[in-house]
């Protein structure tokens, strides 16, 4: 079992930035990849971004490609989501996910790839 818990979520301006986090524990050796989606109201849930362990390559959706980083701290046991020119479109529920399976790049843009998932962190821009 994998936990996750994400944190740094807030209101900010149009422009601005924030950076997430995810704290990962339990048996986090297991996996293969930590995503990041979002959700806003009335819409399906959507892919951001990844980074893989053992590599740190990372994908993300062309949305917020240029804008949004993922980093991650092994000593912590954490990712990070940097979300840098902040749009009121970005505006949703943001969540973290771990996946053990090995997989393309796409596979990993799909939350059914994901195994274990984090409760959420609200993001809200405001134009």
């Amino acid at each position: 079992q994998v936990q996750l818990v994400e944190s740094g979520g807030g209101l900010v301006q149009a422009g601005g930035s924030l950076r997430l986090s995810c704290a990962a524990s339990g048996r986090t050796f297991n996996s293969y990849a930590m995503g990041w989606f979002r959700q806003a109201p009335g819409n399906e849930r959507q892919f951001v971004g990844f980074i893989r362990w053992n590599d740190e390559n990372t994908y993300y959706a062309d949305s917020v490609k240029g804008r949004f980083t993922i980093s991650r701290d092994n000593a912590k046991n954490t990712v990070y989501l940097l979300m840098n020119s902040l749009k009121p479109e970005d505006t949703a529920e943001y969540y973290c996910a771990a996946s053990v399976s090995y997989g393309t790049n796409y596979y990993h843009t799909r939350s059914e790839a994901y195994d274990y998932w984090g409760q959420g962190t609200q993001v809200t821009v405001s134009s």
